[in-house]
């Protein structure tokens, strides 16, 4: 495997996941990087002690019509998302799936062992952030609920999580419709939050920027939101909300769900919360220039590298995930003006209409783990140069 652009990065490593490389979330601890697939494919397990030569060691299977994206791991405790699949992979509505997260033991980290299972409502878990024992915070489906809201929950004893607090936008409960401020054409559901402190900062999809007092975790209560589309529209999908170290700023990023070639622009940008009470956007991320808007697949920001504890932790760096425009890394030393600094654009493989760089997890060493969704599989970057 190539790439066909790059500025200051370079390829070092790469693996098509024998065949299954639709992927979306990485966590990487003591040598081996656990990849979630896109599709039905589960967990893969890659041996990347020799970043060059990645290798899968083993796989955890999905449960069938069973979306399993997502991984978090603190020490030795594995989480796993469980949600219904999506129809437009495969997933039906008429057949049962599994609904919440697998707690798996890592002391043999080849061979993760289930302890546990957290079971919700709906469709189950999307995404989970745990960053720091016991607690974890969910996007999880619940019964009263039209979409999907914050669940908190306490893995103080991994066998048995415990749910003991939750919060969603006031009118996405079933019985609270007449208190809902969007349309019909909008969604509202709550996609991941990181915390800082005893705050929370929240992706809303359509409703934007989010934040939660969480000091105390069983009643969790508003701080402030940020409608980005009436701030510094257009926006959509407001997918992270990233508190950016030794900053009083947050990093947001809308993900971009339309292709490429519909012409609808995605954003990236810097929210200002030296008074967390009145977030301000302070700056766009440059839209990185190209083709790519003519081309297949997605273009647009997704994810960013997230500086969960024992990881990368440069502040001055923030590295982004652009679907088809690859892999994008910005300077922030100056948050009020990022300028990006380095890229890279892996060659298309065989078979596919583009590269679609998913998401990434970038190690305390400076290496960028990065999933294709389209089936590209897991790239190892690193920075040169800079």
């Amino acid at each position: 495997m190539r790439l066909s652009e790059s500025r200051n990065m370079r390829l070092v490593g790469h693996s098509d996941l024998n065949g299954m490389g639709d992927g979306m979330h990485i966590n990487v601890r003591d040598g081996y990087a656990y990849f979630a697939h896109q599709g039905n494919g589960g967990t893969s397990i890659v041996d990347v002690r020799d970043p060059r030569e990645p290798k899968v060691v083993n796989r955890i299977p999905a449960p069938p019509n069973t979306h399993s994206h997502k991984v978090q791991i603190v020490g030795d405790i594995l989480l796993v998302n469980r949600e219904r699949q999506q129809e437009s992979m495969g997933g039906d509505l008429f057949h049962q799936w599994m609904a919440g997260i697998s707690v798996y033991d890592l002391s043999d980290p080849v061979n993760p062992r289930e302890i546990s299972f957290w079971s919700c409502a709906g469709r189950g878990v999307h995404r989970m952030v745990f960053w720091e024992e016991p607690y974890v915070y969910a996007c999880a489906g619940a019964s009263q609920y039209d979409n999907q809201i914050l669940a908190i929950l306490d893995l103080s004893d991994p066998a048995r999580p415990v749910e003991v607090g939750r919060w969603g936008v006031p009118g996405m409960r079933r019985d609270e419709a007449h208190l809902r401020t969007w349309t019909d054409e909008q969604t509202v559901k709550f996609h991941h939050g990181i915390p800082r402190g005893d705050r929370l900062y929240c992706g809303w999809w359509d409703i934007g920027l989010v934040i939660l007092d969480i000091a105390d975790k069983t009643n969790p209560s508003l701080v402030a939101s940020l409608n980005l589309n009436e701030a510094d529209g257009p926006s959509r999908n407001t997918h992270t909300v990233c508190p950016w170290p030794g900053t009083e700023a947050v990093i947001v990023t809308d993900e971009a769900t339309k292709q490429a070639r519909e012409g609808i622009p995605f954003y990236s940008r810097v929210v200002d919360i030296t008074d967390e009470k009145q977030p301000a956007v302070l700056a766009r991320f440059p839209t990185p220039e190209g083709t790519y808007p003519e081309r297949a697949g997605r273009f647009g920001p997704h994810n960013i590298h997230e500086p969960r504890p024992g990881s990368f932790q440069d502040p001055n760096l923030v590295f982004m995930t652009y679907f088809n425009a690859g892999l994008r890394v910005f300077d922030v030393s100056d948050v009020s003006a990022p300028v990006e600094v380095a890229f890279a654009v892996p060659e298309t493989p065989p078979g596919l209409p583009a590269i679609q760089l998913n998401d990434l997890y970038v190690s305390a060493d400076g290496l960028a783990y990065v999933s294709d969704r389209f089936g590209g599989g897991m790239y190892i970057f690193e920075l040169t140069g800079i």
